[in-house]
């Protein structure tokens, strides 16, 4: 997924700062310019649409640089694009094959059954809450 940034662009005293439109409250800042902006703008993405994950939120599609430009609202920020895995929001169920040591795979069911959940249902949850 490619999400518009508008990057505002700092100096010796200032962070570069970044905002996502699309998602809001998704913000993100740079120390060192441009390209670290960028960056940062992917790792808040990401962590907003874990949380809006986790609410049972709808994630929104992104919109078109153009659409956001007309706003007028980002008067001389720069635009740029950061792109995310679309996997983050892909809940299509994929069968794997782990390797571990019996005796973790032991332990990983005991805990499972007290949980009340299935081994992958285990893992799942564990993934998403650690």
């Amino acid at each position: 997924m490619k999400y518009p940034i508008a990057i505002e662009p700092g100096n010796e005293t200032t962070v570069w700062g970044v905002v996502v439109p699309d998602l809001p409250g998704c913000f993100s800042a740079a120390d060192e310019g441009i390209d670290q902006a960028i960056e940062n703008s992917k790792e808040a993405i990401t962590l907003w649409i874990e949380d809006a994950i986790g609410r049972g939120e709808s994630i929104p599609k992104p919109s078109s640089i153009t659409d956001l430009q007309k706003s007028g609202e980002y008067e001389g920020w720069v635009w740029a694009i950061a792109e995310v895995d679309p996997a983050l929001i892909d809940d299509t169920t994929e069968r794997v094959n782990i390797t571990l040591p019996r005796r973790i795979l032991a332990l990983l069911d005991q805990r499972a059954k007290s949980a009340g959940e299935t081994r992958s249902g285990y893992i799942a949850q564990m993934t998403l809450t650690h």
